[in-house]
């Protein structure tokens, strides 16, 4: 080679040296994840912890490697739209969306933006027509409630027991859908069933009033409402009426509920984290499939049965995946 032609290209490196240097140091932007929860933000609430928990395992460190904009409705929708507008003009990477209501606004405010949502009937509620192919830019995953096995834990566990009473959300689809299944499983045997509808918090007392009123003699509820981050408030009240009640989250059951069957959301929310990483590794939503639970737990708060003067059936109690002593 000739001493002016490798002059010439050794220049021509040294000048692009800096440009690759500069390439190779320019810092890999942080994914950015939207997170919408009608609940509140203080406790920290079940569904926040197994999210976080599913992220750490996962191992990303917030403010390092990922960025999540959490927005709280505060046991509340009525800013769920705002919420949804303002991830969407933030370019989040992917939406994480607990609950029908707080699905919906995110789709109608970044219609392309995917989205990993939590739902009791994915198909039910219109989100997906197929659970194992979703399509679309949207997957999740299903508590695929039990609310028809609620009537025969409450019948098997109270004897004499003759009328049912139901908390439901008129505001949130997911609820109506578990209200007629508990209804079509209490009538079929034989119960009475009344339904209370609460909208708010401050409901809850003209509600519980109510059921006094109707003799009511268990209380079903589920997690589709402004309360179910506010467990205590609840068991308190159905403690103060003197009322059994069964609910699907172990939350209830600890807060002082008498008894309750479902999933675990912490290890639901845990799992919507692994649906994360796979969107943000280039996975589409639609591709992936919606997961379903296979564990469901029973549990039984004997403190709470003494207080009530019940005698559950040892046969039950047998059949707890814990008992509350």
């Amino acid at each position: 080679m000739r001493r002016r032609e490798f002059i010439t290209l050794l220049g021509g490196a040294a000048a692009a040296w800096p440009l690759a240097a500069r390439a190779q140091q320019q810092p890999t932007q942080i994914p950015k994840v939207g997170w919408i929860f009608p609940g509140a933000s203080a406790g920290p609430p079940t569904e926040l912890a197994g999210f976080k928990e599913g992220l750490r395992e996962l191992g990303y460190v917030e403010g390092k490697n990922i960025v999540v904009e959490y927005r709280f409705g505060e046991n509340s929708v009525e800013r769920l739209p705002e919420f949804a507008t303002k991830l969407a003009q933030l370019n989040v990477s992917v939406i994480v969306a607990l609950g029908t209501f707080a699905f919906r606004v995110a789709r109608h405010a970044a219609p392309e933006m995917p989205i990993v949502v939590l739902s009791a009937d994915p198909i039910g509620a219109g989100i997906v027509t197929n659970l194992s192919r979703p399509g679309g830019n949207v997957t999740g995953v299903s508590v695929m409630r039990l609310s028809g096995k609620w009537p025969e834990l409450a019948k098997e566990a109270l004897a004499g027991l003759s009328r049912v009473g139901y908390l439901i959300n008129p505001t949130n689809p997911a609820s109506a859908i578990t209200l007629s299944e508990a209804r079509h499983s209490a009538e079929a045997l034989g119960l009475d069933f009344r339904s209370y509808p609460v909208e708010r918090p401050q409901d809850l007392e003209a509600a519980f009033a109510a059921m006094t009123q109707d003799s009511i003699g268990v209380l079903l509820l589920d997690a589709d409402h402004p309360y179910a981050t506010n467990w205590p408030q609840v068991a308190g009240l159905a403690l103060r009426h003197k009322l059994p009640a069964i609910s699907e989250v172990r939350e209830f059951v600890l807060a002082g509920g008498l008894m309750s069957y479902g999933v675990r959301l912490f290890d639901i929310t845990r799992r919507m984290a692994h649906y994360v990483d796979r969107i943000l590794r280039g996975t589409k939503a639609g591709d992936l499939p919606v997961e379903q639970p296979t564990k469901f737990e029973l549990l039984i708060n004997l403190t709470t049965a003494k207080a009530l003067g019940l005698k559950i059936p040892p046969t039950l109690l047998a059949r707890a995946d814990e008992v509350i002593e």
